[in-house]
């Protein structure tokens, strides 16, 4: 037997005993981008969903989590049964903190909304980038070419700008403004916790004890402020399935199943395009016409992503394949 057919066979050997890798074995059914863009569409209703609603913020997120984890519910217990049956008590334990960041972010977020602009919480909350470029790097070791760090920049700043044009206000409004600074913090944990956990679960089992804590904590909270959960009007709980079904199933539960194949910082500066969305959703649906800032801001934004996603793009077919993690509304 010759030295070179020894090597073969040891290098196959090794290449067995290492297990299959997600990136050469697993091909996703739909290109990443485009259901990253199918995500960015449907989060960019939740805000005009938000403010159609009459009941308070705490409510219309407890119900939009609580609907989301019905809907996943019989493909968790059906169809990934036996996932959700093996899960590592160290993936579930990480799944309930994911929760936990989610009910904080959507807890702070909608109260947002109802002390400053939709404008002004929109953007502060998309600030959640730099939080997980700043993690990663630090954690995962992820690197960021400067062009793609530019392109951030630009997107973020974009995202300021259109909210300085509403963001002249006082009392309340500043509390507005940090309690979305604070969901943004909380996004960026709940997208790294995801991160990790997503590479050894499939996206209906992480979801489903993620939305679920999430619910249940929200619930709590909505008992100890005494804010009741029903009855409403009829319209409010068409709302609340339009933002289980949109934005979380069709928005978050999209961002999850992407975590997959590429990572959190190309997800998260992705999705500062909800801000653009969510002006032009108020623009047809609310009548709201934008201010010039937010024109101007939008333009940031729209190029800042162009040229993140496209260097990071480039810069991910030479790093490791998919060793990635995830919006917002």
């Amino acid at each position: 037997m010759s030295m070179s057919t020894t090597r073969t066979g040891r290098e196959r050997g090794a290449r067995a005993s290492a297990g299959p890798r997600l990136g050469a074995c697993e091909r996703p059914w739909i290109p990443p981008w485009v259901a990253i863009g199918i995500g960015v569409v449907a989060v960019s209703f939740a805000s005009v969903f938000v403010r159609l609603s009459s009941a308070p913020p705490l409510v219309i997120a407890t119900w939009r989590m609580g609907l989301a984890t019905l809907m996943l519910a019989p493909f968790a217990l059906v169809g990934a049964r036996h996932e959700v049956l093996a899960m590592r008590r160290t993936d579930f334990v990480l799944s309930l903190f994911a929760g936990g960041f989610l009910a904080v972010h959507f807890g702070a977020w909608m109260t947002s909304l109802s002390l400053t602009s939709v404008a002004s919480s929109a953007v502060l909350v998309e600030t959640h980038p730099l939080f997980v470029m700043l993690a990663s790097r630090i954690i995962f070791g992820e690197r960021t070419s400067g062009w793609a760090v530019a392109g951030a920049v630009s997107a973020v700043a974009g995202s300021a700008v259109i909210g300085l044009g509403d963001s002249v206000g006082g009392g309340s409004v500043l509390l507005g403004d940090l309690l979305a600074v604070l969901s943004a913090l909380m996004f960026a944990c709940y997208a790294l916790v995801g991160r990790g956990v997503r590479q050894r679960l499939s996206v209906v089992p992480y979801a489903f004890v993620a939305y679920g804590t999430c619910t249940v904590i929200l619930a709590l909270t909505c008992a100890v402020r005494g804010l009741r959960l029903h009855p409403y009007p009829v319209r409010d709980y068409m709302l609340f399935l339009a933002l289980a079904a949109v934005p979380t199933i069709l928005g978050h539960t999209v961002f999850n199943w992407a975590l997959r194949y590429v990572s959190a910082s190309v997800i998260s500066v992705s999705v500062l395009g909800e801000p653009v969305g969510a002006t032009l959703l108020a623009m047809t649906l609310l009548k709201e016409t934008p201010p010039a800032t937010a024109v101007a801001g939008g333009a940031l934004v729209v190029s800042g992503i162009a040229v993140f996603t496209l260097f990071s793009a480039r810069a991910g077919g030479k790093a490791r394949p998919a060793a990635a993690h995830g919006g917002t509304g």
